[in-house]
């Protein structure tokens, strides 16, 4: 059993796989209207709601920082590769690859940009990188629950394999030949984001269709 905390991520779990919710735990010291909703949302459900010092929730959560509700939850399934090309959201398939982001912050974040920005999913690599934890269903606020994420063994392969399905693949990168606002994004694409640090393996840089970079103004 995994757990889930922070009002937006068991909100949106309460809203999208209410069956994968065991019980919610909340901070008998917290009360206020987005609390009672997902209060309300639980009972309504049938999800047990046990109301707990808020000692004991920073225990399940392992952080202090879980706005006061902790959700008990079986760990949500990871998608396959041809799910995200199946579930298309808008005229052109937009997938996002990861190269080895190893930041659960940095993760989180991805996630809940991707999901606004429309992607139809993300891709990221079983080793070597982080998966979906509770705490990177905090920083992406909800959209985890809603964003399908493939898990696969290679990315360079994976983007083979994205290119014999005619999607185009670019790959962000600091030596790109042309800066990102130059391309025309009208066609099947997948970006593909490199590691902190390191940013995209030689063999996954060498596999995209265009490399294109984010001019940078700072001295940073």
């Amino acid at each position: 059993m995994d757990v889930l905390y922070g009002i937006h991520a068991v909100e949106e779990a309460l809203r999208a796989r209410p069956r994968s919710i065991a019980h919610i735990a909340v901070a008998r010291e917290r009360s206020d209207i987005k609390l009672q909703r997902i209060i309300d949302g639980c009972r309504s459900a049938g999800i047990p709601v046990r109301f707990e010092p808020r000692a004991a929730l920073d225990r399940l959560a392992r952080t202090g920082s879980h706005q006061g509700v902790v959700a008990s939850v079986t760990a949500k399934a990871y998608a396959d590769l041809d799910d995200l090309l199946a579930q298309r959201r808008g005229k052109f398939a937009f997938i996002v690859v990861l190269d080895g982001v190893e930041d659960p912050h940095n993760l989180g974040a991805i996630i809940r940009t991707a999901d606004s920005a429309g992607a139809d999913g993300i891709v990221i690599p079983e080793r070597r990188a982080a998966g979906v934890t509770s705490t990177v269903a905090k920083i992406a606020a909800g959209a985890a629950e809603h964003l399908p994420i493939a898990r696969v063994t290679n990315i360079s392969r994976t983007v083979e394999e994205l290119k014999a399905k005619s999607i185009w693949t670019i790959g962000l990168d600091e030596r790109g030949s042309q800066s990102y606002d130059a391309l025309d994004y009208n066609m099947d694409c997948a970006l593909v984001l490199g590691a902190e640090g390191h940013g995209l393996h030689d063999l996954v840089r060498r596999k995209c269709d265009f490399l294109v970079s984010i001019p940078m103004q700072g001295g940073v």
